[in-house]
């Protein structure tokens, strides 16, 4: 492990020291918010701490059974050396790749709820069709880890599916893996309403934006416009008689948020407010951010077939995720919601380009 490391980790030690004086300071102890905001600093570091000191009993057990191989006579004494030496030995690799991991930069939106848009692009109806599909594949996903969804705005397709739907993900740390999912989605089959038996392209857009709070993004109201109109169904067909639906338009920005799936247009508002926070806050992070390193590198784009960072394809049974080269054969299983597998090579090929890049600044 490196120089740089090792201080970076014992800079980590003495702040958890240090936040561990502040909390049993007698004049912090009314202070909630400062309490709250220490201890919440403490839990990020703790896991990293924690791994760290173990390293280093690993690493001082390595070095005492050197120095006792080095020094001892007695052929007993020396085979429990060697027997340590060689387990403590090999440890240490792993351990360290653990802690690179733990030091690199975190997403600050990781721990946070997610906002779905799918949209049917490129390929009309069965485009449509297809955003069902994947609204359906991600539903069986969070049922899977145990997270709860609540759909915001949906506008059905007459053939089924939607041409637009948009729905809340919550649950512990759903951004830290669906952020991923932001993008084209190709898929390759032959449509119901193909009597040849033609293989057909279409495209479905996925946008996940992090939820965000009041706190985190200030709007003010004279800078909305909120129209009201009634709720529709497939086709464009009323499903009540009430203006309960909500569409809000932020006049600085441009960004539009709308709702028509709640139980009353107050809800619908709050609803359409969710997403409107998250567009305007994306907005501002790709404002801050260059390109190169802003939060949602690959962008939607127009749904064009040439742009895509999957392909679904269901005469081979086959996906494939085109930004890692990775390609699994049974989408049937992918469908169900079983994205488990191609989630986890995204976040390790993820924090391969943080480590390399990390490397190269230390360099």
């Amino acid at each position: 492990m490196n120089k740089k490391t090792i201080e970076a980790l014992e800079t980590i030690l003495a702040r958890i020291k240090k936040i561990d004086m502040e909390l049993l300071k007698e004049e912090n102890l009314t202070d909630i918010k400062l309490l709250t905001e220490l201890n919440k600093e403490r839990a990020n570091l703790d896991e990293t701490a924690t791994k760290y000191e173990h390293y280093k009993k690993i690493l001082g057990e390595m070095n005492e059974a050197k120095e006792m191989l080095e020094t001892e006579k007695d052929p007993e004494m020396r085979e429990l050396a060697k027997a340590q030496y060689e387990e403590s030995q090999a440890q240490i690799p792993s351990l360290e790749d653990e802690i690179e991991i733990m030091l690199l930069p975190k997403d600050p939106n990781d721990d946070k709820n997610v906002i779905f848009e799918i949209r049917g692009a490129a390929g009309g109806d069965e485009a449509n069709i297809f955003a069902g599909d994947l609204f359906r594949m991600y539903l069986k996903y969070a049922e899977k880890n145990g997270w709860k969804i609540d759909v915001l705005d949906q506008y059905e397709s007459t053939v089924g599916g939607f041409s637009q739907i948009s729905f809340v993900v919550k649950g512990d740390k759903v951004y830290s893996k669906m952020k991923f999912e932001s993008g084209s989605h190709r898929v390759q089959r032959v449509p119901k309403t193909e009597s040849k038996g033609r293989i057909q392209t279409s495209t479905a857009t996925v946008a996940v934006l992090p939820e965000v709070s009041e706190v985190e993004v200030e709007i003010k109201a004279t800078d909305l416009r909120i129209d009201t109109y009634r709720s529709s169904g497939a086709g464009g067909q009323h499903v009540n008689t009430t203006d309960s639906a909500v569409r809000i338009l932020h006049i600085p920005t441009g960004a539009v948020a709308a709702s028509q799936d709640g139980r009353s247009q107050h809800d619908n508002k709050e609803k359409a407010m969710t997403m409107l926070r998250a567009k305007i806050y994306e907005a501002e992070l790709k404002k801050q951010q260059s390109e190169a390193d802003s939060m949602r590198k690959s962008a939607v784009g127009t749904g064009a077939r040439s742009e895509k960072i999957r392909t679904y394809n269901y005469a081979q049974n086959r996906v494939t995720d085109h930004r890692i080269n990775l390609t699994l054969n049974k989408l049937d299983q992918v469908m169900e919601g079983n994205i488990e597998e191609i989630i986890i090579e995204l976040i390790n090929n993820e924090q391969k380009e943080l480590i390399a890049h990390q490397i190269e600044s230390n360099s």
